[in-house]
């Protein structure tokens, strides 16, 4: 059983913020042996902070890294191309399979 103070919702926050961390960081760097060191710094950054229980403090730190990482979000991030705003976000779709123009309800009226 954990002994943490803090919920599973505060692990999911840390775990999004830490993967946000390093997705902007692999916006800037392409090269991921140029990034590795970049991760190993903001994983140093949580590791150093791993201990904190209290909460005031804690909300503090979050705080700041939240500031920290706006401050440095990259202007045009990487996309991928297939996801939503990517450069072939639905190009090609295949035709819908529904009638263009459905003479059964047009009957009725």
């Amino acid at each position: 059983m954990s002994t943490s103070p803090f919920t599973s919702a505060h692990r999911l926050y840390v775990k999004s913020l830490y993967r946000r961390m390093l997705k902007n960081e692999l916006d800037w760097v392409i090269r991921r042996d140029i990034w590795r060191g970049r991760a190993m710094l903001v994983r140093a950054e949580f590791e150093r902070n791993r201990n904190v229980h209290n909460p005031r403090e804690l909300a503090e730190i979050l705080e700041k890294a939240e500031a920290s990482l706006a401050d440095k979000l990259h202007p045009d991030p990487f996309i991928p191309p297939m996801m939503p705003g990517g450069t072939k976000w639905e190009r090609n779709l295949p035709p819908t399979i529904a009638p263009l123009y459905d003479h059964e309800s047009a009957a009725h009226h």
